[in-house]
């Protein structure tokens, strides 16, 4: 666990000194890409898995009421914190 904290302030680090290079900018496209990758390999492993194909009617309403609490939750508290922190209409601050 502790190497994964280093790893991430060495890299929050890095890009402090590295933020005026101009290709930064395009490190957000480049984590999406590599984001999309990652969740399509999952899922052709989770289909490679006859273990999970067979028994798939039986997780799938779990599934899918674990992943629906997941996406309510994480919409609520975004909409939270953009109405708390980002939201600047009529305010001067």
């Amino acid at each position: 666990m502790l190497n994964i904290i280093l790893i991430i302030l060495s890299g929050v680090v890095v890009g402090y000194f590295v933020r005026k290079i101009p290709q930064v900018k395009y490190v957000g496209t480049i984590i999406s890409l590599i984001i999309i990758l990652l969740l399509f390999f999952l899922g052709v492993s989770v289909g490679a898995n006859e273990q999970v194909v067979n028994n798939f009617s039986s997780i799938g309403l779990d599934a899918l009421i674990i992943t629906l609490g997941g996406t309510v939750g994480t919409i609520l508290c975004a909409w939270w914190v953009y109405v708390r922190f980002f939201n600047r209409k009529g305010k001067n601050r």
